[in-house]
């Protein structure tokens, strides 16, 4: 009888669920697109039904439940951190005791009564620790049979940061920061101090910091007085955080704002107001403070492992562009990182720690590949479900019978300039639309960027895009001799596309930057000449690695601009009726729905009562 492992990660941000037959993944989503609510934290019972469904499963079939985190360490951590703390912390205290008290602190029996509406049955509960969740993740899907560990986040139940080493089916870790001393905290207090939302706009003080002035004394300065006044950075890689400026470990902000003030001579940044350059100029300090902090981190567990190969994950594995740096610093032949490597992929990784470690379940040779299946797990819907969308808006629609037509007219659309909402095949599992649940345009195009932000997204305007190439064809485009599945590496364009800047380029305002035609692929080369890339194989995703093929032939270039289908604080779209309304209420000119076309000018109009930007929290 197959064994079957459900995966749970709830109750903080980013809930998901993931299931695992006899070792292999076979499912896994995020609650936040069954709900469409952003994060979604509750417990994600629309997930973990959908991930039993695709594996065949009922609920008294499982093997076991394994829940990502200790909550017990986690009150332990919250006691402590209080009692070292007082006074200080008193309004933080009774805010946050009472919930653990009354539910969080009963975790196994929360759990239970919400595993009991999946089905019946007595399924043990395991809880590794939240590092070790993460650990696992990076390590047991990933191509190598050996290889380095390191996990970076916020805070688990203690651990902010973790060294290891992955060997066949064991895990061992080495060493660990402990909380309040947190690279993720750290970060985000940066992206709360310049107008963002914590947890979840931390890609975007990434995305800004290339917009800051390497040459400027106040970035300089700004870093000078981060390492000097805020972080203590060891040669290590671990740190220490001067707690005087920050309220994250007892109070109901991130950071004490009148020493921030006093510190760096700005105010923290309201949102949606406009972005000085100092702001820039302070995303910048801190991106290059965190890549520096990152890189000590991976040498330190290169020297302690002697390892070859590098996985990676926790929250801060998301930083694209420090993960690029890792990769160029030649410390290790090759990285990999969890696509979803944030708490969502805490549901995998808690799986196979169960799996391999708990359950001495062996792990399959990778020959080369890695488990996540090219992070397509979530759910596709038949034809018939999107017929049965169709008739429900009244959409006129085109039919291909034949895949290699709809394709050919695709590419040709997109040449035309027009941007292509794009539904096709498993959902995604992490934060990335990686060609199922995606919106594509040209990237040569110099309008797109600025199109897609500001009329599909409707987000900030200075937000990068990224390119999806052919795998085959990646070292045409990008300074980089490897694959990049999962878009988490940021790397330079090659230097014969780059078009030169004037001298005064850097005291030009944020957008005539943004917009000056700097390489042949505008739309997705960022101010500093890099890009997020994602390559595709043919037979990972075989339906668009030949849409991008057809590109190409009537082009030349096998690359495109692909961006998650949602707007600004909504969701990725998981089912064909999320993505019809996301097409109608935006300026997307096609949709592709499975094996249908959607021409935007012969819709009828949405039937809508509301504004349906109040379903949606701006991110």
């Amino acid at each position: 009888m197959k064994q079957a492992i459900l995966g749970i990660s709830a109750y903080y941000h980013d809930s998901a669920a993931a299931i695992l037959v006899d070792g292999e993944i076979v499912a896994a989503a995020h609650e936040e697109r069954f709900t469409r609510k952003k994060h979604d934290s509750s417990f994600p019972l629309h997930a973990a039904r959908y991930v039993l469904e695709e594996a065949g499963m009922e609920y008294g079939d499982l093997r076991a439940v394994a829940f990502y985190d200790k909550p017990f360490l986690t009150f332990e951590r919250l006691l402590e951190t209080y009692d070292a703390f007082a006074p200080r912390g008193l309004v933080s205290f009774w805010s946050a005791i009472p919930v653990w008290i009354k539910e969080k602190l009963f975790m196994k029996r929360m759990l239970r009564e919400s595993l009991a509406e999946l089905g019946k049955g007595d399924v043990p509960i395991f809880f590794p620790e939240h590092h070790l969740s993460h650990a696992a993740s990076a390590f047991y899907p990933s191509p190598f049979e050996e290889a380095a560990i390191v996990t970076i986040d916020g805070v688990g139940e203690w651990a902010t940061t973790t060294l290891g080493q992955g060997r066949g089916s064991e895990i061992t870790i080495h060493q660990e920061l402990r909380f309040p001393h947190s690279v993720g905290l750290l970060y985000s207090a940066f992206t709360f101090y310049t107008g963002f939302r914590v947890n979840s706009g931390e890609y975007k003080l990434m995305g800004l910091a290339p917009y800051g002035n390497s040459d400027s004394s106040q970035t300089a300065d700004f870093k000078s007085r981060i390492i000097r006044e805020l972080v203590d950075i060891r040669k290590d890689g671990s740190i220490l955080l001067n707690m005087d400026y920050f309220d994250f470990a007892t109070g109901l902000r991130m950071v004490n704002e009148e020493k921030w003030m006093k510190l760096f001579g700005i105010p923290p940044r309201k949102p949606e107001t406009e972005i000085s350059q100092d702001y820039m100029n302070m995303a910048l300090a801190i991106q290059q403070v965190t890549e520096e902090i990152v890189l000590r981190l991976c040498r330190s567990a290169k020297e302690r492992t002697g390892s070859r190969y590098l996985v990676l994950a926790g929250g801060v594995a998301l930083n694209s562009v420090a993960n690029g740096k890792v990769l160029k610093s030649g410390l290790f032949d090759d990285i990999w990182i969890q696509p979803a490597a944030g708490d969502a992929g805490g549901a995998v990784g808690a799986a196979c720690a169960v799996w391999h470690i708990s359950m001495g379940g062996e792990r399959r040779p990778r020959t080369g590949r890695d488990g996540m299946k090219g992070s397509l797990l979530g759910p596709e819907y038949s034809g018939s479900r999107i017929e049965k969308t169709l008739r429900r808006f009244d959409a006129p629609a085109r039919h291909f019978g034949n895949y290699d037509e709809l394709a050919a007219t695709i590419a040709k659309i997109l040449t035309e300039g027009a941007v292509v909402g794009w539904f096709s095949g498993r959902m995604e599992y992490g934060p990335r639309a990686l060609g199922s649940r995606s919106i594509l345009g040209d990237a040569r195009n110099p309008e797109m960027q600025k199109k897609m932000n500001l009329k599909i997204k409707y987000r900030e305007g200075f937000r990068p895009f990224a390119p999806t190439v052919l795998e085959e064809d990646i070292q045409e485009y990008f300074d980089v001799d490897r694959p990049s599945p999962y878009m988490l590496l940021v790397v330079p364009i090659r230097e014969d596309m780059k078009r030169k800047v004037p001298a005064d380029y850097n005291d030009w305002s944020l957008y005539d930057r943004l917009y000056f035609l700097r390489s042949d692929l505008p739309a997705i080369t960022h101010v500093d000449y890099s890009a997020r890339i994602q390559s595709v194989r043919r037979d990972v995703n075989p339906r668009y690695w030949q849409l991008i093929r057809e590109f190409k032939k009537l082009t030349g270039y096998g690359v495109i601009v692909n961006t998650s289908f949602n707007v600004r604080g909504e969701p990725i779209v998981c089912t064909p009726e999320d993505a019809y309304r996301c097409f109608m209420r935006t300026e997307m000119d096609y949709l592709v729905l499975g094996d249908y076309l959607l021409d935007k000018k012969e819709q009828p109009p949405l039937p809508e009562t509301k504004d349906w930007r109040a379903e949606f929290k701006l991110d």
